[in-house]
This record gives structure tokens, C-alpha cells and sequence, in this order.
């Protein structure tokens, strides 16, 4: 276990009519301020791994970029907790179209993202790619048995890239959006199709994670848990598949259901 990621610390636990002290794991939380072409962009909460990999999605997903080639320096103060971004052509930022803002790694109250880069970024499915319920409720057994953090600790978000019958790449956070930045990115830097891919997540499906998924290029999101309205919305204009709750060998299918078949 990365020791950056969890820390142990004492508590008193009540089981039974009894109270005794134990030592438990916990998750870290970590505040990452990245300052872009000189200016503070913004604040993350987030959990303190692949870095690189979450600033770079997180400024595609804003809009900030699209290729990891638009960017001339990218250097990474973890002591404390500052990355510092400098673009090819710095001047192709307009700074009307962002609002400096923290991202906390509550559940919603913390995230706003109705932003008129939004509607930029935001991609219109087009695959036509095909899978299986077996798949479906496979793929989300194998995340989350891959899950140590999440096992250890209880406290954070799974999120995986997989192909039809395989997980290709996952990604843990404390912030469900973090951990959608952290496939992003990490498929920016490794110049990783998401062609024909889906996304296998452990948190609810809400309109924020919808439009993740939409700027990411997938076109499929699986979830073990519920998703909002307003996701659903989205999923529906998106042209995006979406699966809630896969558990107990079951999930419903809310938007598009001609994706899945045998």
C-alpha cells in the first residue's frame, strides 16, 4: 500500500457493549493548487498519486487543452502541493471562460461545472460498440476486487477503462471526478484510444460525472449505484449508454439500451 495514499491512526471502537483501541486505516487527502501560465487555476482535493496524470485530464475535461503537446512546461512541487503549468500559446486562453474555483472531494456541493467550456468539450457519442450483461456485471466484480485502497479503507472512488470484455486501466481517488481526470490524463499521455471503450465506475452517475464520461470519448458508463435526473438527461442527448446499480447480478439500463445484447 502507498503510504502517500493512506495513513493509520488510533480509534475507539464500540462493538457490543464494548469499547476497545484499535489502530485503522484511513484515506489521505490531499490539496493540489495548480498554477497555470503564472496565474492560480485552481485547487484540488484529491488523492496524492498519479498527479500528472490528473492535472492533464483535468485541464482537458476544463478545455485548457487537447493534446498533451500544447503544453511547454509541466513541473510538480508535492512538499507543497503545487504544480505549475505553462502553455505552448498561453495567449489562446481566455480567461472569461473559467472561474477560479476550489474542487473539493465532497459529493456534489463542492463541484460546479456548468461552465460555457462545458459545451465545448462535451462529445456526442458515436460508437456502436455492443456488450454483454455478463460483461457489464463482470467487469464491475473485477474493479472492485482490484480495489486495495478502497478495501483498506472505505473512503474513495474506482473508476476503470475497459473494452468490451477486459479492464484496461484504473484509477482510485477520493474524488469521483478526480479519479475520471486520472484515466483521462493518463490517456492523453499515452496517446491511449478510447475508441470502442467504457467506463466501469463505483460512484453514483450524476450530470458532473456524465459530462466527465461525454469529454473522455466513451460512450457506455457503468455504475454500481445510482444515477441522478439530470444524468440521465444528459445521457439521453449524449447518445451514451447508461447502467446503474450492478449488483446482486442484476442493473438497469436507463438511456440507450440497444448497446447491450449477447
Amino acid at each position: 500500500m502507498n503510504d502517500k495514499v493512506t495513513a493509520v491512526r488510533d480509534v475507539w471502537r464500540y462493538e457490543k457493549g464494548e469499547v476497545s483501541k484499535i489502530e485503522d486505516r484511513m484515506v489521505t487527502e490531499y490539496p493540489l493548487t495548480v498554477i497555470l501560465n503564472g496565474s492560480e487555476f485552481v485547487t484540488l482535493v484529491c488523492t496524492p498519486e498519479h498527479i500528472k496524470e490528473l492535472v492533464i485530464g483535468f485541464l482537458a475535461s476544463e478545455g485548457v487543452i487537447r493534446f498533451q503537446k500544447e503544453i511547454k512546461r509541466f513541473t510538480i512541487d508535492e512538499s507543497l502541493g503545487f504544480v505549475y503549468v505553462d502553455l505552448v500559446h498561453p495567449e489562446t486562453l481566455d480567461q472569461k471562460d473559467y472561474t477560479k474555483r476550489v474542487i473539493g472531494s465532497c459529493c456534489g456541493k463542492g463541484r460546479h461545472f456548468y461552465f460555457q467550456q462545458d459545451v465545448k468539450t462535451a462529445k456526442t457519442a458515436v460508437s456502436h460498440i455492443n456488450i454483454s450483461p455478463e460483461a457489464c456485471m463482470s467487469l464491475m466484480k473485477e474493479m472492485q476486487h482490484r480495489s486495495e485502497t478502497f478495501q483498506d479503507t472505505g473512503g474513495v472512488h474506482n473508476a476503470a477503462l475497459c473494452d468490451t470484455e477486459k479492464l484496461l486501466l484504473m484509477r482510485t481517488d477520493i474524488g469521483r471526478h478526480n479519479a475520471l481526470d486520472k484515466l483521462y490524463g493518463h490517456c492523453l499521455l499515452n496517446g491511449m484510444s478510447v475508441r470502442d471503450k467504457l467506463i466501469v465506475f463505483s460512484g453514483r452517475i450524476s450530470s458532473e460525472v456524465l459530462l466527465k464520461a461525454a469529454k473522455i470519448g466513451v460512450s457506455i458508463v457503468i455504475s454500481k449505484s445510482a444515477p441522478t435526473e439530470l444524468a440521465i438527461q444528459m445521457a439521453e442527448e449524449l447518445n451514451i449508454t447508461a447502467i446503474g446499480f450492478v449488483r446482486n447480478e442484476s442493473f438497469n439500463v436507463y438511456t440507450h439500451p440497444e448497446r447491450i445484447g449477447g
